[in-house]
């Protein structure tokens, strides 16, 4: 599996992941969030060059796959990661309020992506 495909399949499954959770699947979610954080470890294993695969995400039609992607940008990117979760915390639901709350612990000095 080449970059573009990880990439694609860490989109796909945070577009699941967001399909099932509105439909109450928290169980499937569940599985689709281990299968991005997967991916994103495989991207992560691959540097800079997974890094950009990565960030090819940041521009995604889904907001759930532009605020994901730049979550798990965030402590490496922050120039390009913070201006996706700022403008996408300017909007109201689920994804937002993550987007906000990635800003604020990033603001705190708290923030941490734990998937180790």
């Amino acid at each position: 599996m080449n970059l573009e495909e990880i990439a694609a399949e860490f989109a796909r499954n945070v577009a699941a992941q967001t399909a099932a959770l509105q439909r109450g699947d928290s169980q499937s979610g569940n599985k689709c969030a281990k299968r991005y954080t997967a991916a994103y470890k495989k991207l992560r294993g691959h540097g800079e060059a997974g890094r950009d695969a990565l960030a090819t995400l940041l521009t995604h039609p889904r907001m759930d796959v532009r605020v994901y992607a730049a979550v798990f940008l965030l402590s490496d990117r922050p120039a390009q990661a913070k201006p996706i979760l700022e403008e996408a915390a300017k909007g109201e639901g689920v994804i937002p309020f993550e987007a906000s709350q990635a800003l604020k612990y990033w603001e705190e000095g708290t923030w941490r992506l734990d998937v180790d």
